[in-house]
Protein backbone atom coordinates (compact mmCIF):
# COMPACT_ATOMS: atom_id res chain seq x y z
CA UNK A 1 0.00 0.00 0.00
CA UNK A 2 2.80 2.37 0.78
CA UNK A 3 4.33 1.90 -2.66
CA UNK A 4 0.98 2.48 -4.39
CA UNK A 5 0.35 5.70 -2.54
CA UNK A 6 3.84 6.91 -3.30
CA UNK A 7 3.42 6.15 -6.98
CA UNK A 8 -0.02 7.76 -7.08
CA UNK A 9 1.27 10.89 -5.37
CA UNK A 10 4.18 11.11 -7.80
CA UNK A 11 1.85 10.87 -10.81
CA UNK A 12 -0.42 13.50 -9.35
CA UNK A 13 2.51 15.87 -8.88
CA UNK A 14 3.67 15.29 -12.44
CA UNK A 15 0.20 16.07 -13.78
CA UNK A 16 0.10 19.23 -11.72
CA UNK A 17 3.46 20.37 -13.09
CA UNK A 18 2.37 19.54 -16.65
CA UNK A 19 -0.87 21.47 -16.18
CA UNK A 20 1.06 24.49 -14.93
CA UNK A 21 3.39 24.26 -17.93
CA UNK A 22 0.40 24.16 -20.30
CA UNK A 23 -1.18 27.09 -18.49
CA UNK A 24 1.98 29.13 -18.70
CA UNK A 25 2.33 28.25 -22.37
CA UNK A 26 -1.22 29.41 -23.04
CA UNK A 27 -0.61 32.60 -21.08
CA UNK A 28 2.60 33.26 -23.00
CA UNK A 29 0.80 32.57 -26.26
CA UNK A 30 -1.96 35.01 -25.33
CA UNK A 31 0.58 37.65 -24.33
CA UNK A 32 2.59 37.07 -27.51
CA UNK A 33 -0.55 37.26 -29.64
CA UNK A 34 -1.69 40.40 -27.87
CA UNK A 35 1.77 41.92 -28.23
CA UNK A 36 1.92 41.02 -31.92
CA UNK A 37 -1.59 42.38 -32.43
CA UNK A 38 -0.69 45.61 -30.68
CA UNK A 39 2.55 45.80 -32.67
CA UNK A 40 0.70 45.27 -35.96
CA UNK A 41 -1.98 47.78 -35.00
CA UNK A 42 0.69 50.30 -34.04
CA UNK A 43 2.46 49.91 -37.38
CA UNK A 44 -0.35 49.09 -39.79
CA UNK A 45 -3.59 50.65 -38.58
CA UNK A 46 -2.65 53.36 -36.09
CA UNK A 47 -2.85 56.91 -37.58
CA UNK A 48 0.66 57.87 -38.71
CA UNK A 49 0.01 60.85 -40.99
CA UNK A 50 -0.08 64.42 -39.78
CA UNK A 51 -1.06 67.37 -41.97
CA UNK A 52 -0.87 71.07 -41.03
CA UNK A 53 -4.16 72.24 -39.49
CA UNK A 54 -5.61 68.86 -40.41
CA UNK A 55 -6.08 69.98 -44.02
CA UNK A 56 -5.47 67.69 -47.03
CA UNK A 57 -2.01 67.98 -48.61
CA UNK A 58 -1.11 67.47 -52.27
CA UNK A 59 1.83 65.18 -52.96
CA UNK A 60 3.41 65.04 -56.41
CA UNK A 61 5.45 61.93 -57.23
CA UNK A 62 7.51 62.40 -60.42
CA UNK A 63 7.69 59.87 -63.23
CA UNK A 64 10.52 57.41 -62.54
CA UNK A 65 10.67 58.19 -58.81
CA UNK A 66 11.85 55.42 -56.48
CA UNK A 67 10.97 54.72 -52.85
CA UNK A 68 13.77 56.94 -51.56
CA UNK A 69 12.37 59.89 -53.50
CA UNK A 70 8.88 59.18 -52.22
CA UNK A 71 10.21 59.16 -48.65
CA UNK A 72 12.00 62.46 -49.23
CA UNK A 73 8.81 64.06 -50.58
CA UNK A 74 6.73 62.87 -47.64
CA UNK A 75 9.34 63.70 -45.02
CA UNK A 76 10.06 67.18 -46.39
CA UNK A 77 6.37 67.97 -45.98
CA UNK A 78 6.51 66.56 -42.42
CA UNK A 79 3.64 64.17 -43.10
CA UNK A 80 4.95 60.98 -41.45
CA UNK A 81 4.96 60.74 -37.65
CA UNK A 82 6.89 57.46 -37.16
CA UNK A 83 9.16 57.03 -40.16
CA UNK A 84 10.61 53.64 -39.21
CA UNK A 85 7.13 52.15 -38.92
CA UNK A 86 6.15 53.58 -42.30
CA UNK A 87 9.26 52.23 -44.00
CA UNK A 88 8.94 48.79 -42.39
CA UNK A 89 5.37 48.31 -43.54
CA UNK A 90 6.06 49.76 -46.99
CA UNK A 91 8.76 47.15 -47.54
CA UNK A 92 6.62 44.40 -46.02
CA UNK A 93 3.94 44.91 -48.69
CA UNK A 94 6.41 45.56 -51.52
CA UNK A 95 5.59 49.23 -52.10
CA UNK A 96 9.19 50.05 -53.20
CA UNK A 97 8.53 47.88 -56.29
CA UNK A 98 5.12 49.49 -56.91
CA UNK A 99 5.85 53.24 -56.86
CA UNK A 100 3.52 55.06 -59.26
CA UNK A 101 3.84 58.71 -60.31
CA UNK A 102 1.08 61.25 -60.00
CA UNK A 103 -0.78 63.74 -57.82
CA UNK A 104 -2.13 62.29 -54.59
CA UNK A 105 -4.16 64.11 -51.95
CA UNK A 106 -3.15 62.97 -48.46
CA UNK A 107 -5.64 63.28 -45.60
CA UNK A 108 -4.79 63.80 -41.96
CA UNK A 109 -4.65 60.78 -39.60
CA UNK A 110 -4.19 58.14 -42.29
CA UNK A 111 -2.60 54.89 -41.20
CA UNK A 112 0.52 53.53 -42.88
CA UNK A 113 -1.60 50.91 -44.59
CA UNK A 114 -4.15 53.42 -45.91
CA UNK A 115 -1.44 55.81 -47.09
CA UNK A 116 0.55 53.16 -48.93
CA UNK A 117 -2.60 51.74 -50.52
CA UNK A 118 -3.35 55.19 -51.93
CA UNK A 119 0.18 55.69 -53.23
CA UNK A 120 0.55 52.30 -54.86
CA UNK A 121 -2.96 52.26 -56.33
CA UNK A 122 -2.11 54.87 -58.96
CA UNK A 123 -5.54 56.43 -58.36
CA UNK A 124 -4.32 59.99 -58.44
CA UNK A 125 -6.47 63.09 -58.14
CA UNK A 126 -6.70 65.12 -61.38
CA UNK A 127 -5.42 68.70 -61.39
CA UNK A 128 -7.24 71.64 -62.92
CA UNK A 129 -5.27 73.20 -65.77
CA UNK A 130 -6.22 76.77 -66.60
CA UNK A 131 -4.79 79.00 -69.30
CA UNK A 132 -6.03 82.22 -70.84
CA UNK A 133 -4.65 85.46 -72.21
CA UNK A 134 -1.37 83.86 -73.29
CA UNK A 135 0.62 85.71 -75.96
CA UNK A 136 1.98 82.63 -77.73
CA UNK A 137 2.94 78.98 -77.25
CA UNK A 138 5.97 80.01 -75.19
CA UNK A 139 3.80 81.73 -72.60
CA UNK A 140 1.29 78.91 -72.87
CA UNK A 141 3.96 76.28 -72.22
CA UNK A 142 5.23 78.24 -69.24
CA UNK A 143 1.74 78.50 -67.76
CA UNK A 144 0.84 74.86 -68.35
CA UNK A 145 4.17 73.56 -67.02
CA UNK A 146 3.29 75.15 -63.67
CA UNK A 147 0.27 72.85 -63.49
CA UNK A 148 1.42 69.48 -64.91
CA UNK A 149 4.67 67.51 -64.86
CA UNK A 150 5.74 68.32 -68.44
CA UNK A 151 8.23 71.21 -68.51
CA UNK A 152 7.84 74.20 -70.82
CA UNK A 153 10.81 73.24 -73.02
CA UNK A 154 9.34 69.82 -73.79
CA UNK A 155 5.95 71.34 -74.62
CA UNK A 156 7.44 73.93 -76.99
CA UNK A 157 9.70 71.32 -78.61
CA UNK A 158 6.74 69.01 -79.20
CA UNK A 159 4.53 71.76 -80.65
CA UNK A 160 7.19 73.12 -83.00
CA UNK A 161 8.31 69.69 -84.19
CA UNK A 162 7.83 69.38 -87.94
CA UNK A 163 5.78 66.21 -87.55
CA UNK A 164 3.36 67.98 -85.18
CA UNK A 165 3.02 70.99 -87.50
CA UNK A 166 2.34 68.73 -90.49
CA UNK A 167 -0.19 66.66 -88.55
CA UNK A 168 -2.29 69.72 -87.81
CA UNK A 169 -1.50 71.51 -91.08
CA UNK A 170 -0.27 74.52 -89.10
CA UNK A 171 2.91 76.60 -88.94
CA UNK A 172 5.01 77.85 -86.05
CA UNK A 173 3.06 81.10 -86.37
CA UNK A 174 -0.36 79.38 -86.24
CA UNK A 175 0.22 76.36 -83.98
CA UNK A 176 -1.32 78.33 -81.11
CA UNK A 177 -4.65 77.99 -82.97
CA UNK A 178 -4.82 74.48 -81.53
CA UNK A 179 -5.55 75.78 -78.03
CA UNK A 180 -8.93 76.88 -76.73
CA UNK A 181 -8.60 78.74 -73.39
CA UNK A 182 -10.62 77.03 -70.70
CA UNK A 183 -10.29 74.99 -67.51
CA UNK A 184 -9.37 71.34 -68.06
CA UNK A 185 -8.76 68.35 -65.84
CA UNK A 186 -5.49 66.47 -66.37
CA UNK A 187 -3.52 63.86 -64.54
CA UNK A 188 -0.51 65.69 -63.16
CA UNK A 189 2.06 63.32 -64.73
CA UNK A 190 0.88 64.19 -68.27
CA UNK A 191 3.74 64.70 -70.73
CA UNK A 192 3.93 67.09 -73.69
CA UNK A 193 2.49 64.55 -76.11
CA UNK A 194 -0.39 63.71 -73.80
CA UNK A 195 -1.16 67.38 -73.26
CA UNK A 196 -1.19 68.07 -77.01
CA UNK A 197 -3.40 65.04 -77.71
CA UNK A 198 -5.95 66.23 -75.19
CA UNK A 199 -5.89 69.73 -76.70
CA UNK A 200 -6.48 68.21 -80.13
CA UNK A 201 -9.58 66.47 -78.78
CA UNK A 202 -10.84 69.73 -77.28
CA UNK A 203 -10.08 71.59 -80.54
CA UNK A 204 -12.07 69.07 -82.59
CA UNK A 205 -14.97 69.22 -80.15
CA UNK A 206 -14.98 73.03 -80.21
CA UNK A 207 -14.76 73.28 -84.00
CA UNK A 208 -17.95 71.36 -84.59
CA UNK A 209 -19.89 71.39 -87.87
CA UNK A 210 -21.80 74.53 -86.90
CA UNK A 211 -18.69 76.62 -86.22
CA UNK A 212 -16.91 75.28 -89.31
CA UNK A 213 -19.93 76.26 -91.39
CA UNK A 214 -19.88 79.77 -89.89
CA UNK A 215 -16.20 80.11 -90.83
CA UNK A 216 -16.93 79.04 -94.40
CA UNK A 217 -19.80 81.50 -94.58
CA UNK A 218 -17.43 84.41 -93.92
CA UNK A 219 -14.80 82.97 -96.29
CA UNK A 220 -12.24 82.31 -93.57
CA UNK A 221 -10.19 79.33 -92.53
CA UNK A 222 -10.06 78.37 -88.87
CA UNK A 223 -6.56 79.88 -88.41
CA UNK A 224 -7.80 83.11 -90.02
CA UNK A 225 -10.80 83.25 -87.69
CA UNK A 226 -8.55 82.71 -84.67
CA UNK A 227 -6.02 85.29 -85.89
CA UNK A 228 -8.73 87.93 -86.24
CA UNK A 229 -10.20 86.85 -82.89
CA UNK A 230 -6.81 87.42 -81.27
CA UNK A 231 -6.86 91.04 -82.48
CA UNK A 232 -10.39 91.48 -81.14
CA UNK A 233 -9.25 89.95 -77.83
CA UNK A 234 -6.54 92.59 -77.48
CA UNK A 235 -8.81 95.44 -78.53
CA UNK A 236 -11.35 94.98 -75.74
CA UNK A 237 -12.25 92.92 -72.70
CA UNK A 238 -15.91 93.88 -73.11
CA UNK A 239 -17.58 90.79 -74.50
CA UNK A 240 -20.72 92.70 -75.42
CA UNK A 241 -18.91 94.82 -78.04
CA UNK A 242 -16.54 92.23 -79.50
CA UNK A 243 -18.88 91.41 -82.38
CA UNK A 244 -18.95 95.12 -83.32
CA UNK A 245 -15.14 95.33 -83.38
CA UNK A 246 -14.90 92.10 -85.35
CA UNK A 247 -17.43 93.56 -87.81
CA UNK A 248 -15.23 96.63 -88.40
CA UNK A 249 -12.22 94.46 -89.25
CA UNK A 250 -14.24 92.16 -91.50
CA UNK A 251 -15.53 95.25 -93.33
CA UNK A 252 -11.97 96.51 -93.80
CA UNK A 253 -10.80 93.13 -95.11
CA UNK A 254 -13.72 92.94 -97.53
CA UNK A 255 -13.00 96.48 -98.72
CA UNK A 256 -9.33 95.66 -99.28
CA UNK A 257 -8.20 98.15 -96.62
CA UNK A 258 -5.29 97.79 -94.28
CA UNK A 259 -6.46 96.51 -90.91
CA UNK A 260 -4.48 99.19 -89.03
CA UNK A 261 -4.92 97.32 -85.75
CA UNK A 262 -2.90 98.84 -82.91
CA UNK A 263 -2.58 95.53 -80.98
CA UNK A 264 -0.57 94.06 -83.85
CA UNK A 265 2.00 96.84 -83.41
CA UNK A 266 2.24 96.16 -79.68
CA UNK A 267 2.78 92.48 -80.49
CA UNK A 268 5.46 93.27 -83.07
CA UNK A 269 7.26 95.62 -80.68
CA UNK A 270 6.92 93.11 -77.81
CA UNK A 271 6.84 95.93 -75.29
CA UNK A 272 4.43 95.49 -72.40
CA UNK A 273 4.92 99.08 -71.33
CA UNK A 274 3.19 100.60 -74.36
CA UNK A 275 -0.10 102.13 -73.24
CA UNK A 276 -0.50 104.50 -76.14
CA UNK A 277 0.34 103.65 -79.75
CA UNK A 278 2.18 106.51 -81.47
CA UNK A 279 3.01 107.20 -85.11
CA UNK A 280 6.63 106.17 -84.49
CA UNK A 281 5.42 102.68 -83.61
CA UNK A 282 3.81 102.34 -87.02
CA UNK A 283 7.20 102.34 -88.75
CA UNK A 284 8.34 99.00 -87.36
CA UNK A 285 9.32 96.46 -90.00
CA UNK A 286 7.37 93.34 -89.12
CA UNK A 287 4.91 91.03 -90.86
CA UNK A 288 2.65 91.80 -87.89
CA UNK A 289 2.53 95.53 -88.69
CA UNK A 290 -0.98 95.83 -90.10
CA UNK A 291 -0.38 99.50 -90.87
CA UNK A 292 2.05 98.39 -93.60
CA UNK A 293 1.02 94.86 -94.57
CA UNK A 294 -2.37 94.07 -96.11
CA UNK A 295 -4.65 91.37 -94.79
CA UNK A 296 -4.29 89.43 -91.57
CA UNK A 297 -0.92 88.96 -89.83
CA UNK A 298 0.87 85.57 -90.18
CA UNK A 299 -0.79 84.18 -87.07
CA UNK A 300 -2.58 85.05 -83.82
CA UNK A 301 -1.13 87.74 -81.58
CA UNK A 302 -2.50 85.89 -78.54
CA UNK A 303 -4.54 82.80 -77.78
CA UNK A 304 -8.04 84.31 -77.94
CA UNK A 305 -10.97 83.46 -75.69
CA UNK A 306 -14.02 81.56 -76.86
CA UNK A 307 -15.97 84.83 -76.65
CA UNK A 308 -13.63 86.49 -79.15
CA UNK A 309 -13.71 83.52 -81.55
CA UNK A 310 -17.50 83.44 -81.50
CA UNK A 311 -17.56 87.24 -81.95
CA UNK A 312 -15.73 86.84 -85.26
CA UNK A 313 -17.99 84.00 -86.38
CA UNK A 314 -21.05 86.05 -85.41
CA UNK A 315 -19.66 89.50 -86.21
CA UNK A 316 -21.82 92.57 -86.60
CA UNK A 317 -23.02 93.32 -90.12
CA UNK A 318 -23.23 97.07 -89.55
CA UNK A 319 -21.26 99.14 -92.02
CA UNK A 320 -18.83 100.65 -89.49
CA UNK A 321 -15.26 101.08 -90.65
CA UNK A 322 -13.81 102.88 -87.63
CA UNK A 323 -13.87 102.65 -83.87
CA UNK A 324 -12.15 104.53 -81.08
CA UNK A 325 -11.98 104.16 -77.33
CA UNK A 326 -14.47 106.39 -75.55
CA UNK A 327 -13.07 109.48 -73.87
CA UNK A 328 -14.74 108.46 -70.59
CA UNK A 329 -12.03 105.77 -70.37
CA UNK A 330 -14.70 103.17 -69.60
CA UNK A 331 -13.03 100.64 -71.86
CA UNK A 332 -15.87 100.80 -74.35
CA UNK A 333 -15.63 102.13 -77.91
CA UNK A 334 -17.54 104.42 -80.21
CA UNK A 335 -18.16 103.20 -83.79
CA UNK A 336 -18.64 105.14 -86.99
CA UNK A 337 -18.73 104.85 -90.78
CA UNK A 338 -17.27 108.33 -91.23
CA UNK A 339 -13.54 109.05 -91.13
CA UNK A 340 -14.23 112.67 -90.19
CA UNK A 341 -16.33 111.60 -87.22
CA UNK A 342 -13.68 109.03 -86.28
CA UNK A 343 -11.04 111.80 -86.18
CA UNK A 344 -13.24 113.84 -83.84
CA UNK A 345 -13.70 110.81 -81.58
CA UNK A 346 -9.97 110.09 -81.64
CA UNK A 347 -9.18 113.69 -80.70
CA UNK A 348 -11.46 113.44 -77.66
CA UNK A 349 -9.75 110.24 -76.58
CA UNK A 350 -6.24 111.67 -77.04
CA UNK A 351 -7.23 114.69 -74.95
CA UNK A 352 -8.46 112.36 -72.18
CA UNK A 353 -5.13 110.50 -72.24
CA UNK A 354 -3.23 113.78 -72.09
CA UNK A 355 -5.22 114.82 -69.04
CA UNK A 356 -4.38 111.50 -67.45
CA UNK A 357 -0.71 112.11 -68.37
CA UNK A 358 -0.56 108.91 -70.40
CA UNK A 359 1.92 109.87 -73.11
CA UNK A 360 3.33 106.49 -74.17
Amino acid sequence: MTYYHHRYGSNKKKKSVFARIILWFILLLVVATATASWFMYEIVLQPNVWTPSGEPVSVFIPTGADFNQVKSILYEKGLIVHRANFEWWARKINYPELVKPGHYVIQNNLSNNALINILRSGKQVPVRVVFNNQRDIYQLAGRVSEQIEADSASIVAYLTNEATLQKFNLTKETISCLFIPNTYEFYWNTNAGGFTKRMEEEYLAFWNDARKMQARNINMTIPQVITLASIVEKETNKNDEKALIAGVYVNRLNAGWLLQADPTLVYALNDKNIHRVLNVHKDIESPYNTYKNPGLPPGPICIPSIASIDAVLNHSHEENLFFCAKDDLSGYHVFTKSYAQHNRNAQKYRKALDEMKVFK
